[in-house]
């Protein structure tokens, strides 16, 4: 039987040995994370320079931008580093803080769409008393709480984490350091582990998930009531961008993380962290401001200014 030993730095194996397939990758991977960056920046620059994007909702989304950018950031540029030079290597220190930073900014990611969900049920139901329910101050307080959810529902788990052994064998079966490959190898006990990070997964999402739920089935009921057909289209307008974005996150949480064990083949999951980590940055700028008209003002507005300076 192999021994545990001491590791100080891991291979990441990565999405293929084909040099052809990994040029191609790593065009796709490039331009996917400049739009996303760009995207995301452009989104955050608009809603701290236009003045009627200084609302609430605007205020969520520029913290959900910024969140894009800082996930993307996280998985995708050392892949592209390791594409370009060859080198798979990763030590243990800059491993574990990758670890971190995916897991914290997914998770917050969760719990800022649920805040989100319930900025647009506060608007629709109680259009009234918007602006003195979601003032300033509260929608700080509840980005605060969201990052400070994210980071007590990861630290345990990671904690743990720290102190496992491994075989002889550091391959991480990944483009990133996940902790599921990363279990795969240790030599510990990882059954804890396994059982914390499948009960704040669970948590995560349950809680979230009531949230966004509980919310539009509210607004789905007040909408319901509106006397005309216009009324009722320009109200569901205000929620489709987030609606997607709610979809499509929700759903490739359940197509990853519900499974009857963490050490199980990731072979399928690597393709999925993929389109993550990277389509999923890349669109949401496009989702938010192609289906909202005062974001394509706001765009169209700063464009015509930027080009009449140019002219001067």
């Amino acid at each position: 039987m192999r021994n545990c030993t001491t590791i100080t730095a891991f291979i990441l194996l990565g999405l293929t040995e084909d040099p052809q397939l990994q040029v191609l990758l790593f065009i796709f991977l490039f331009i996917t994370y400049i739009l996303s960056v760009t995207g995301n920046l452009t989104i955050i620059t608009l809603t701290l320079v236009d003045p009627q994007l200084k609302t609430p909702m605007y205020f969520f989304l520029q913290n959900f931008s910024f969140l894009e950018i800082s996930f993307t950031t996280a998985c995708i540029p050392r892949f592209l580093y390791s594409i370009s030079s060859g080198d798979r290597t990763i030590t243990y220190n800059t491993c574990f803080i990758q670890l971190f930073f995916t897991d914290f900014f997914g998770v917050m990611e969760f719990f800022l769409l649920a805040t989100m969900s319930y900025d647009r049920y506060v608007a629709i139901c109680k259009p009234l008393h918007y602006m003195m329910i979601m003032s300033n101050k509260v929608c700080k307080t509840m980005i605060t709480c969201c990052w400070v959810a994210a980071l007590m529902i990861i630290l345990p788990p990671l904690s743990l984490c720290l102190h496992l052994e491994f075989w002889n064998s550091n391959i991480i079966d990944h483009f990133v350091c996940d902790v599921s490959p990363i279990l795969k190898i240790s030599c510990s006990d990882t059954w804890l582990i396994e059982q914390m990070i499948i009960a704040c997964a669970v948590l995560t999402f349950i809680i979230t998930l009531i949230c966004v739920v509980v919310s539009y089935i509210c607004i789905i009921w007040t909408i319901s009531k509106f006397p005309s057909v216009q009324q009722k289209k320009k109200a569901f307008s205000t929620c489709s961008s987030h609606i997607i974005v709610v979809s499509v996150t929700y759903g490739s949480c359940i197509f990853i993380y519900i499974k009857p064990s963490i050490k199980e083949k990731v072979n399928i999951n690597k393709g999925v962290s993929v389109l993550i980590s990277s389509i999923s940055p890349m669109l949401n700028p496009f989702i938010y401001t192609l289906r909202n008209k005062q974001v394509k003002q706001g765009l169209n507005d700063s464009l015509k200014k930027i080009t009449f300076f140019l002219r001067k």
